[in-house]
C-alpha cells in the first residue's frame, strides 16, 4: 500500500509497511513502516516538508551496505538514489569531479579510474554510495576518502538551509567524521566533490598491491592498481549478492604504544600499524586468533577467508547476527584485553 505527498511538485510516494530486504547488503528481511525515495534533487523541498511534519523517526538510507537491521523499523526509511557524475572544474595538476549521493561508490571510483584520474584507485569495490562515503570517511589499502576529499553539498534538515562543507569542517578521522558524531541527524549530504591528480601519484606499499601487481605482470598505473585492488577484495571478500554481508563489520582497534609492547610481549607475531603515535592493530588477525574465523551457527557466521566479515547465508536474522558480534567481541577482549567497536550501524 501507499500513498502520496502532493504538497509540492514532484509528487512523493510513500509506500506502507515497505520491505527493506533488497536495500540492505545483509539481506535482512525486515519492512520500513514508511519507505519513500528521492530521485531528483528537485524533489528536496517536498522531502523537507514531509520531514517537518513527521512525527517519527527518520532513517536516510544509501547503498545499505554499512548497517545491520535487527529489527522492523518503526518510522519512515528516505532512500536517496540521486544520480550524476560530473567534472566541475580543472587545471593543470588537479581535476574535480563531482558524484551525487546515490550515484554507487565504485561507479564513481572507475569513471575517474578509466580517465586516469588519480586518487581514488585503492578504493575499488568498496559498497556503497557516494553520499555516505565522507560520514564513514571509508579507506582501504593506505587511502582514506579525506585524501582527495574536496568538499561536499548538504542541506540542513532542520531549516531547509543549502551549505558547502569542506575537510576543515568535516573533522574527519578514521572511520569517522563530524556527520557521524556532532552534525549526526542534521544534514543531508547532497553531492560529493574530489580533488584527483591529473598526474597521479601511486600509493602501492600497502598490504598485497604489490604481489598482485607482479601476478598481473603490469607496472603501476591508475588502472592496474585499481584493477589488483579489486582482484584482492575479489579473493578476499564475499559478494553481498551471494552471501548477505556488510564487508568489514569491526573497525581495527587503535591502542597506545604502550599496550601494544605488551602485547607484542604476548604475541610476538601480532600485526600492527603506526597511526599518530598510536597503534593499530589488525581486528581480523585477533579474531582469527579466538578461533572465530569460517564459524558458523545455523546461517550466521565468520567468513571462511576473512574474519573481519561476518556473514548471513540465507535466513539469520539481524539479531543472530547481532548475538555472535557480542560474543566475538568478549572472546578479543577475554584474550588479548582489546575493545573491538563496530563499524557497521546496528539499526
Amino acid at each position: 500500500m501507499y500513498l502520496c505527498f502532493m504538497d509540492s511538485n514532484p509528487v512523493i510516494t510513500i509506500h506502507q509497511n515497505f520491505s527493506l530486504r533488497q536495500y540492505n547488503t545483509f539481506g535482512m528481511q525486515v519492512n520500513a513502516r514508511e519507505y519513500t525515495e528521492i530521485s531528483e534533487e528537485s524533489q528536496i523541498p517536498a522531502l523537507l516538508r514531509l520531514i517537518g511534519r513527521y512525527d517519527g523517526k527518520v532513517l536516510f538510507l544509501g547503498g545499505g551496505s554499512n548497517m545491520l537491521f535487527t529489527q522492523d523499523f518503526n518510522g519512515l526509511v528516505v532512500r536517496i538514489a540521486t544520480k550524476g557524475i560530473e567534472i566541475v572544474d580543472q587545471d593543470d595538476e588537479f581535476v574535480y569531479v563531482r558524484g551525487m549521493a546515490g550515484e554507487t561508490w565504485d561507479d564513481f571510483v572507475q569513471y575517474c579510474v578509466l580517465r586516469n584520474f588519480g586518487g581514488l584507485e585503492n578504493l575499488s569495490l568498496i559498497p556503497g554510495n557516494v553520499g555516505s562515503c565522507p560520514i564513514q570517511n571509508i579507506g582501504a589499502y593506505g587511502v582514506e576518502v579525506k585524501d582527495t576529499f574536496y568538499m561536499l553539498d548538504a542541506v540542513s534538515l532542520r531549516t531547509g538551509e543549502f551549505r558547502e562543507f569542506f575537510p576543515d569542517e568535516c573533522a574527519f578521522g578514521y572511520r569517522s567524521s563530524a556527520f557521524k558524531h556532532e552534525l549526526k541527524g542534521q544534514y543531508l549530504i547532497l553531492s560529493v566533490t574530489f580533488r584527483l591528480r591529473k598526474h597521479p601519484v601511486l600509493n602501492t606499499s600497502y598490504g598485497s598491491i604489490p604481489a598482485e601487481l607482479e601476478s598481473l605482470g603490469e607496472e603501476p598505473t591508475v588502472r592496474s592498481v585499481a584493477k589488483a585492488v579489486t582482484n584482492i577484495r575479489r579473493s578476499k571478500l564475499p559478494d553481498p549478492q551471494e552471501i548477505g554481508n556488510a564487508g568489514s563489520f569491526f573497525k581495527n582497534p587503535v591502542v597506545s604504544n604502550q599496550q601494544f609492547n605488551e602485547l607484542r610481549t604476548a604475541y610476538p607475531d601480532i600485526p600492527a600499524y603506526a597511526a599518530d603515535n598510536l597503534t593499530k592493530l589488525a581486528a581480523g588477525w585477533m579474531i582469527e586468533q579466538c578461533g572465530w574465523k569460517g564459524y558458523r551457527e545455523g546461517d550466521a557466521g565468520v567468513h571462511a577467508r576473512q574474519a573481519l566479515v561476518l556473514v548471513n547465508y540465507g535466513t539469520a536474522t539481524g539479531s543472530q547476527i547481532y548475538t555472535l558480534a557480542i560474543q566475538i567481541i568478549e572472546s578479543v577482549r577475554s584474550k588479548f584485553g582489546v575493545i573491538l567497536e563496530p563499524e557497521v550501524n546496528i539499526i
